[in-house]
């Protein structure tokens, strides 16, 4: 299987009447087999060429995730075309870059997005057809109805057939199939060539880690333009003739993100993707909950997950040893609890697969335990994106898992010499998975491809398992005045995780005396926290108060603290700033897969950022902190 027409023509030869997608109209879900899909897109595909659309023109697609969004880019893959997926979250600016530097003759826009590409339409003269997929009243001569389209490509097929069937049998592996652009967080974007084969191969590759059922679903809640849901809901699911649901559509992302837990236990899915960011979510709902249901309820939870703990181990040595004692009290709290947690999950969901970004060591052992595991793993865009993951019944906590059989993981040192098992460096990779190259680019494709191998950019290490260990991005790493160099995403994620009252956390430091820290906390806890102890919120003492027990939080991880040897002192914040705001999507400062934009969110808290290293911030009860915790209080 070298291209993705051929994964797609041997699951509707394979699975005919096995659903394919799930979408949810009229106030139900409804189900569209692979024989059914594969009619409308050959549909499309046979309209889009009927429009003057060639093999190697590309077309952005700008829509929710929905099941006009895989057919749109199915069809545009079989017309010859490129998809150049776009995010619901780009700005008009940001937009127009990509199309331009896209050459994108043509761009599929659903109702909601409709707007944003009417503002740039005057900025972009290779725009030729604006293909409106919810149609749009008062077409113009350039506007494309997207059904009318799908009805002019019935009625030509049935004309001639094989005219449009030699088109999609004439694809090669090395086609471009998409051009996907990076956040372009420190740079303009960089558009990633991913061929036909790129995405072939890494669906092999990644079936090899884990048995998918055809009689599984998914709800698909990551957005369908990123890498990971990418491959690993639309095309991984297909290759087993498995279900993708897509989530029911808000008339605003706000009201589409609160439908996920109401659209999970209508799909009953059995295994979802997830990033960090809603893996903490998920856990803050379960724990909310049971709290809701009295403190008495919440300690035994708590006693639950202690013991469930002491059973899992580190994943790999689950129930091994002496912990098979906790096995009948274990089976006792998973009848009482457990099981109730996961019938809010729909019953049936056997694993979470984990990518986007490190997740916290104390998150795996949660969901481990719990019985809907969160297996991570680990990717980028450039590789396809799946490079290495956990699965059920092959876990190690910390890791990322195994690699993927079909590529080769080699660990770096800065010479590009091959590092021993155990030593930190670059992780490289090399498989039929990895990127053509950057549209447009050949100085940082040379960068980055060196001989076939994919230089990641990110620090890890293989243990002498063979478990692949991410330590971080080395453009995030801090470094000291001495040039010594250290990845800050293990320490704020323990930081994030192990504190109930602090949200989102950010250290900072580029060569300077210290290292400095920017917190956004958790004010509900806080509050609560202040009432026990008789303290008004929002009082003066309230607010001084707060910023003391955020500061009590940090001081943990220094001398004489709970986690005072896990991370080296020069590394933890000697100054903080309390943040008046928090890092979101809405503010840009939050990408699709939840991640920090870094290089934004410096940009954005530039006068905190510049406080933290004066001599005023070294007292944590300044001015600014206290204004921040009033802003949180209003």
């Amino acid at each position: 299987m070298k291209t993705i027409i051929e994964l797609f023509e041997m699951a509707a030869v394979n699975y005919p009447n096995n659903m394919y997608l799930w979408e949810k109209t009229n106030g139900k879900y409804e189900g569209t087999t692979y024989k059914e899909t594969r009619e409308q897109v050959l549909n499309l595909a046979a309209g889009l060429v009927n429009l003057g659309f060639n093999k190697g023109d590309r077309a952005g697609l700008i829509a929710d995730g929905r099941n006009d969004w895989i057919i749109s880019e199915l069809g545009m893959l079989y017309a010859g075309g490129i998809n150049v997926p776009l995010s619901i979250r780009l700005q008009a600016n940001e937009l127009t870059f990509r199309l331009k530097h896209s050459g994108s003759k043509y761009i599929f826009v659903s109702k909601l997005h409709a707007q944003k590409v009417e503002e740039i339409r005057d900025e972009l003269p290779e725009l030729e057809k604006v293909i409106y997929i919810d149609g749009k009243e008062n077409a113009g001569e350039n506007d494309v109805d997207y059904r009318e389209l799908l009805k002019t490509g019935a009625k030509l097929r049935k004309a001639d057939t094989a005219k449009f069937d030699s088109i999609w049998q004439n694809i090669e592996p090395n086609d471009i199939a998409n051009i996907s652009y990076t956040s372009g967080t420190t740079a303009d974007p960089k558009g990633i060539m991913l061929s036909h084969l790129n995405y072939a191969a890494n669906v092999v590759q990644s079936n090899s880690l884990m048995d998918l059922k055809p009689e599984w679903k998914t709800l698909a809640i990551l957005p369908w333009d990123h890498a990971f849901a990418h491959t690993t809901c639309l095309y991984v699911f297909m290759y087993k003739g498995a279900s993708i649901a897509s989530v029911e559509i808000g008339k605003t992302p706000m009201e589409t993100l609160k439908n996920i837990p109401k659209n999970i236990t209508e799909i009953e899915p059995a295994l979802m993707m997830s990033v960090p960011a809603y893996s903490k979510a998920f856990r803050k709902n379960i724990e909310t909950g049971i709290r809701k249901k009295g403190e008495k309820l919440y300690r035994i939870f708590q006693y639950a997950l202690k013991i469930a703990y002491k059973y899992n181990g580190n994943g790999k040595d689950k129930g091994k040893g002496f912990t098979f004692i906790y096995k009948p009290l274990l089976w006792v709290f998973d009848r009482i609890l457990f099981k109730k947690i996961r019938e809010g999950f729909g019953g049936k969901l056997e694993f979470f697969v984990g990518g986007g970004a490190l997740l916290d060591v104390e998150l795996q052992r949660f969901f481990f335990a719990i019985g809907m595991p969160v297996c991570q793993g680990y990717g980028l865009t450039e590789a396809a994106p799946v490079i290495s993951s956990n699965v059920p019944n092959d876990t190690k906590f910390g890791s990322s898992g195994k690699v993927a059989e079909g590529m080769v993981v080699k660990i770096l040192d800065e010479e590009g010499n091959k590092l021993p098992t155990g030593e930190k460096g670059e992780i490289v990779v090399k498989g039929d998975n990895v990127m053509l190259g950057y549209w447009n680019n050949p100085e940082t494709t040379a960068e980055t491809l060196k001989n076939g191998w994919l230089h990641t950019g990110d620090m890890g290490y293989l243990d002498d398992e063979g478990y692949l260990y991410v330590l971080g991005r080395f453009k995030s790493l801090l470094i000291g005045s001495d040039g010594e160099k250290y990845s800050p995403e293990g320490i704020e994620e323990a930081i994030v995780d192990q504190s109930p009252y602090i949200q989102q956390a950010m250290l900072y430091n580029n060569q300077s005396a210290y290292t400095a820290g920017m917190l956004v906390p958790d004010i509900d806890a806080i509050n609560r926290e202040l009432k026990t102890r008789g303290i008004k919120p929002g009082s003066d003492e309230g607010n001084k108060t707060s910023i003391e027990i955020l500061q009590s939080e940090i001081n943990q991880y220094k001398k004489g603290g709970k986690y005072n040897d896990m991370f080296p002192d020069r590394w933890l914040p000697a100054t903080l700033v309390i943040l008046p705001e928090a890092f979101t999507q809405e503010n840009l400062l939050l990408n699709g897969s939840m991640k920090m934009v870094r290089g934004k969110i410096e940009e954005y808290f530039a006068k905190e950022l510049e406080f933290l290293f004066t001599p005023a911030a070294k007292n944590i009860l300044n001015e600014l902190n206290i204004e921040a915790v009033k802003k949180w209080n209003e």
